[in-house]
């Protein structure tokens, strides 16, 4: 008998947490949080205790009751006793925190399993962001083509193309068949071919199910979205139509977005500048040697933004010792302010408050690279769109998703061709069964039997 459960993911984006049972092996596809994680019950600064976070999140049903799951040390007063793990394993699919994130309260004897690009990105994270604490685990990495072995079971992941490096699917064997996970994917970035390879194993396993990611899967497209190749074309016209500084916002963990602005760059003799995370995280990204990213050390393309701090003045006691590694590369706001049509620089959303400093020319761009809000009642937009007002900045939104189109998804299901199918991590699983008559809308803590 194999069992699917579903702790999360289901009816909402992010937040897959999928079991998988077949006589006594337990492995868990991803393990992450929602988008609107806790949102009933958590507001603002209304938040778990830091010294019960597990249990007051089991208060609510927030995280499944599963026993041999949990750290030791978060289980105080939990009502569910410490045992030896019952999860053989856990499988990430990428290093997005809707699919990654919850990991931190698993017993770190669970193996988890992740590609090499996958592991550095936690890894990296971890050093420079408050709000990514994994802690200890058994991490097993895996590059494409390798075959893992959880308990009785037999996976092989595959790689995929998504909005971060190392993304992979996985083709889970049991003896009811193969079940298929997407994770997510995409068909119009730079390696889409990876992509067309998963469909292509995917459909020759013939799945007893398709575990299928569903973001986009609407009945009418809200957002505008190109391929990558649009928005290389795209920013190329912004920013060789201009002598004055443009901006970009991107994702941070997006490398094609960001190969792709640092070429524009290049190809019209302008440095990019970008920040001190970002060149740390690149930095550590050419460890590996699959991932084509320039070394912000030693490219003169690259220079990177030290805003000040403490004492005012640049000192390199006021930074960070995984910031100090990248202060010979260093570009302030004042020699920005007085070359601006020499530079494309990446711009987060929190350092807005640099443009102050920067002055830019009226008529600047600033595009965004990144998916718009969902509503136009989004405060953050009202803000951003307030500074773009107040500076005289031409505004842009061009974005490549990380996931399929309706279009793409209905290709993806129809060439693989499974027995059933589970929609996850969308907000309209009623469409894949409108669309097709397998699909299986199921609810979160439920469970379904494979025959």
């Amino acid at each position: 008998m194999v069992r699917l459960s579903f702790y999360g993911g289901v009816g909402e984006i992010g937040g897959n947490k999928i079991l998988v049972e077949e006589r006594g092996t337990k492995i868990f596809l991803d393990f992450g949080q929602s988008f609107t994680f806790g949102a009933g019950f958590f507001v603002d600064y209304l938040q778990p205790r830091t010294l019960s976070m597990l249990k007051d999140l089991l208060e609510f049903d927030l995280l499944p009751r599963i026993k041999g799951l949990y750290a030791e040390g978060l289980l105080e007063r939990t009502g569910i006793g410490y045992t030896e793990p019952e999860i053989d394993a856990v499988l990430l699919s990428h290093a997005h925190f809707d699919h990654c994130q919850h990991i931190c309260y698993i017993d770190p004897k669970i193996p988890v399993f992740l590609g090499e690009g996958t592991k550095i990105f936690l890894e990296c994270m971890e050093e420079i962001s408050y709000s990514c604490k994994y802690g200890d685990h058994d991490y097993r990495t895996f590059r494409s083509g390798a075959k893992i072995k959880a308990g009785g079971m037999r996976i092989e992941p595959v790689h995929v193309d998504h909005s971060i490096p190392g993304a992979y699917g996985y083709l889970v064997e049991t003896s009811a068949g193969v079940i298929a996970y997407t994770g997510d994917l995409r068909a119009h970035g730079p390696r889409k071919d990876m992509t067309e390879e998963f469909v292509e194993k995917a459909a020759a396993a013939e799945p007893v199910a398709l575990i299928c990611e569903g973001t986009r899967m609407e009945e009418v497209e809200r957002r505008q979205n190109y391929s990558e190749a649009q928005v290389r074309e795209k920013g190329e016209e912004i920013v060789g139509g201009t002598d004055k500084i443009v901006f970009v916002m991107r994702y941070s963990r997006d490398i094609d977005r960001f190969r792709t602005f640092y070429e524009i760059a290049k190809a019209n003799g302008r440095d990019l500048v970008i920040s001190p995370k970002s060149a740390y995280l690149l930095g550590r990204l050419i460890e590996d040697e699959h991932l084509d990213v320039p070394d912000p050390r030693t490219d003169g393309a690259i220079r990177v933004y030290y805003r000040r701090k403490k004492s005012g003045t640049y000192d390199d006691s006021d930074y960070y010792k995984w910031e100090r590694e990248y202060l010979d590369r260093m570009v302030t706001c004042e020699e920005i302010r007085k070359r601006q049509k020499e530079y494309l620089m990446e711009l987060d959303f929190y350092q807005l408050t640099e443009l102050i400093d920067i002055r830019p020319e009226r008529g600047a761009h600033l595009i965004r690279s990144m998916s718009e809000p969902f509503s136009d009642e989004d405060l953050s937009e009202e803000v951003l769109q307030n500074w773009v007002e107040h500076f005289g900045l031409e505004f842009h939104q061009m974005h490549a998703s990380g996931h399929l189109s309706r279009e793409q998804l209905e290709w993806l299901v129809d060439t693989i061709a499974p027995k059933k199918i589970f929609p996850v991590h969308t907000e309209n699983p009623q469409l894949f069964k409108k669309r097709w008559k397998n699909a299986v809308a199921t609810r979160c803590n439920a469970s379904i039997i494979l025959n």
